[in-house]
């Protein structure tokens, strides 16, 4: 027998023993239905099953008509159009590539690998109506089945959220990333938080950006009997060990709730942010303006501020101070200087020493007035001296930095004269 054919029959030999010597697979063991099943499905949840579990579930259908505070769903499609027609990029457009679903969850803590997510809330847009979807985690031996059943692996979504950046997204990755050995890859979705949106348009409007003020500022929602947030850990604790599912019940309506918020508040914030009047107050529109500003979308951002100066005139010193960055950037000198002289005589802290520091520079490279840039050099020193708005850190940049202008402009006005 040649080598060749001896090696090769050391390899069957090698094959075959190595298939006889295999221990048969284990099948795989599925944890059983909890003892208070009965409770739950009586209470309107269904059960569903995957191969990894079983997962309750509550469907709930609102329709077109359906009114949350003072916005009605179906509004949605009005500022989806609008997003739709807009070239930019902004925070809050959705990818119009990716469906959009509204997304909330509630954990038994605040953070840590051993918090578990017991409730994921989605709602979603249909042909004729709005499909709520809630899935509750029966116990830790279900989680796998209770993570697959949301479908967050199935395809790329926009997720609207409020503070998800923060909370929501990093748990679902945390419990993700615990269970990656037996669940399908996390999907990438697209991510917009309300939370960041209300910040920019409602800053120094409203007193606090609890998801329940801001639905009872700005959509017109009011809670009644609802779950304290705080609560929803202990109530689903208790239900797990005792089967009791009616407090359990007001939680799963507490994040009805939260998700209903976010799709009003989404209209809500979309119509502000494309309205071409006031709808808004002076101080919501004038936050909207900068926002665009911030975003390198200033002809968006002129438009609104100028609205807001047109209807509120000198008494929203604020809008002038943003409106003059605008105009400077547009090297209209003269719009600049007047917008920053009003920030500058009614403004106070910090905005009104920036406001005269931009009338210097003005005045000393673009005008070439430097007796009058000086003149604001020297207000601006004098304030920093005696306003109690301003930080001590602020007060001593701009001590040293007006210090050198000064010393500049002095040297530009007398340049004969020793140093």
């Amino acid at each position: 027998m040649s080598y060749e054919k001896k090696l090769m029959e050391m390899k069957k030999l090698v094959k075959k023993t190595t298939k006889e010597t295999q221990t048969p697979e284990k099948k795989k063991v599925l944890p059983p239905s909890p003892f208070y099943e009965d409770k739950w499905l009586a209470a309107g949840l269904t059960k569903e099953e995957n191969s990894h579990g079983i997962v309750y579930k509550r469907t709930i259908s609102f329709d077109s008509t359906y009114k949350h505070g003072n916005i009605y769903l179906s509004d949605l499609n009005n500022a989806l159009k609008k997003w739709g027609n807009l070239d930019e990029t902004h925070p809050l457009a959705p990818d119009l590539e990716k469906r959009l679903v509204f997304f909330d969850t509630e954990t038994t803590g605040l953070k840590g690998t051993g918090t578990l997510i017991f409730l994921l809330g989605f709602i979603e847009q249909t042909k004729c109506s709005f499909k709520l979807t809630q899935y509750l985690l029966p116990g830790p031996d279900h989680e796998r089945a209770f993570l697959y059943a949301s479908g967050l692996w199935e395809h790329n979504l926009n997720l609207v959220t409020y503070n998800g950046k923060s909370f929501d997204l990093p748990q679902v990755e945390t419990r993700w990333t615990m269970n990656r050995n037996s669940l399908p890859p996390l999907a990438s979705h697209a991510h917009i938080d309300l939370l960041h949106g209300s910040r920019r348009i409602w800053k120094e409007e409203v007193d606090s950006f609890s998801l329940v003020n801001i639905e009872e500022k700005k959509i017109g929602f009011f809670r009644e009997d609802d779950i304290p947030g705080h609560l929803a850990p202990i109530i689903y604790q208790d239900a797990v060990k005792s089967g009791r599912i009616d407090p359990l019940m007001k939680v799963l309506k507490h994040n009805e709730w939260d998700i209903l918020s976010l799709v009003a508040l989404y209209i809500e914030s979309t119509d502000l942010l494309f309205e071409t009047s006031t709808r808004g107050t002076a101080v919501s529109q004038t936050n909207i303006g900068k926002w665009f500003a911030d975003l390198k979308l200033y002809d968006r951002s002129s438009r609104v501020l100028e609205s807001v100066i047109l209807e509120y005139g000198l008494e929203h010193p604020v809008t002038h101070f943003h409106f003059g960055f605008i105009m400077k950037r547009r090297l209209a000198v003269e719009e600049a200087i007047s917008s920053f002289t009003i920030a500058a005589d009614r403004l106070v802290g910090r905005q009104r020493i920036i406001a005269l520091e931009e009338l210097a520079k003005l005045y000393e490279h673009k005008v070439k007035e430097l007796e009058k840039a000086l003149q604001y050099t020297r207000r601006a020193q004098h304030l920093l001296t005696v306003d109690p708005e301003l930080t001590d850190r602020f007060r001593l940049r701009q001590q040293e930095m007006f210090q050198k202008r000064e010393i500049r402009i002095v040297r530009k006005l007398f340049p004969g004269e020793a140093q």
